[in-house]
């Protein structure tokens, strides 16, 4: 067997660039290398109703916005499945009998989960839905067989407790799932993108987020407000870029012509730095640098989800048809798992 590609993500709104640098691009690349059996993306609206179930109509509106950012970023129906989780009842049998293999305190461990538990304030409060939405992964990994996970380094303790479910199942029932990888990005400074405020994550919640769908005065207005250094109040300030947000998007978005077409008095970012810290360099020349670099990076983007938001019957025909595929592979992979377990009593 060849490789098989999964990743996904929870429609809680618009993507960001975090999510862009983090794994949206990533997959791209992925997908066209080529260098897999299939690909899938899904759309994880089942775990979003976990801490929305009381918000139906919130997840349905995001569905769509998760969906045009896919197609916008470049991921294609010729070369990827997209499906909606929901549409596979498939995973839901599947992650049933999986949460016979995990024990509560090893959920309580798992770090992604304790960190959402406490950003939501759930305390106590726990939907048992959104406490055990690693099995529900585990399931949509394992249903699909797939051996690569695309993700950013928050996600790590869930491919983990994938892999130990599938141990733990092989274990029991005979060599029956696939166990996964992870899949991060080849620059470290992409696992975490940070907020336009500085703030160590870029998040929805915190209002600190350049969206995919932003537009060009909206972006600039984001980018001119980025934190920087509070201590370089006059241009011949010495200033810091160890925290200055300015500096850390730089790292990431700035590329080899960036200099030549934009700001053509320095070779490269290193220059640019040295005199930043020497002194002599405003925060907005900095800011007015960066600005026109995401420009350039989220027109084309930008430019294809709001084509593509002209046709919605033909994006959720892309679902529609991809959702009808994909059940047909975790069907599959659902016998596998009955017959292993002996309770395909019937066949």
């Amino acid at each position: 067997m060849g490789n098989i590609i999964l990743t996904g993500d929870r429609p809680t709104g618009r993507l960001h660039i975090g999510h862009y640098v983090g794994s949206l691009k990533n997959r791209v690349r992925l997908q066209n290398e080529g260098n897999y059996d299939k690909m899938f993306v899904f759309i994880a609206d089942a775990q979003a109703l976990t801490d929305n179930f009381d918000n139906p109509e919130k997840v349905r509106e995001n569905i769509k916005e998760v969906a045009l950012d896919y197609l916008a970023v470049g991921l294609d129906p010729s070369k990827c499945i997209l499906f909606i989780q929901s549409m596979i009842p498939e995973l839901t049998e599947l992650t049933f009998y999986y949460m016979n293999l995990v024990t509560v305190a090893r959920l309580h461990r798992n770090p992604t989960v304790k960190s959402e538990i406490e950003q939501k304030g759930f305390e106590e409060s726990i939907p048992a839905g959104f406490f055990t939405y690693p099995v529900s992964q585990a399931a949509d990994i394992t249903g699909f067989k797939a051996n690569l996970v695309p993700v950013g380094d928050d996600q790590l303790p869930m491919i983990e407790q994938a892999r130990e479910i599938v141990r733990k199942f092989n274990s029991i029932y005979g060599d029956t799932l696939v166990e996964p990888e992870a899949v991060l990005p080849d620059d470290e400074r992409c696992y975490r993108l940070v907020g336009t405020d500085g703030n160590a994550k870029m998040s929805k919640s915190l209002g600190n987020c350049i969206y995919l769908a932003d537009s060009e005065e909206e972006i600039k207005k984001k980018v001119f407000n980025m934190y920087t250094d509070p201590n370089h109040i006059k241009i011949d300030d010495p200033g810091k870029i160890e925290g200055n947000v300015v500096f850390a998007y730089l790292d990431i978005f700035c590329k080899d012509d960036s200099f030549e077409k934009y700001l053509p008095e320095y070779k490269n970012l290193d220059e640019l730095k040295a005199h930043y810290q020497k002194g002599g360099l405003g925060d907005m020349k900095i800011k007015k640098f960066l600005n026109s670099i995401l420009q350039d990076e989220l027109r084309p983007i930008r430019e294809r989800r709001e084509k593509y938001s002209q046709d919605m019957d033909y994006v959720y025909d892309v679902l529609k048809k991809g959702s009808e595929e994909a059940r047909k592979v975790v069907a599959e992979t659902l016998r596998e798992v009955k017959r292993a377990m002996k309770i395909d009593y019937f066949e």
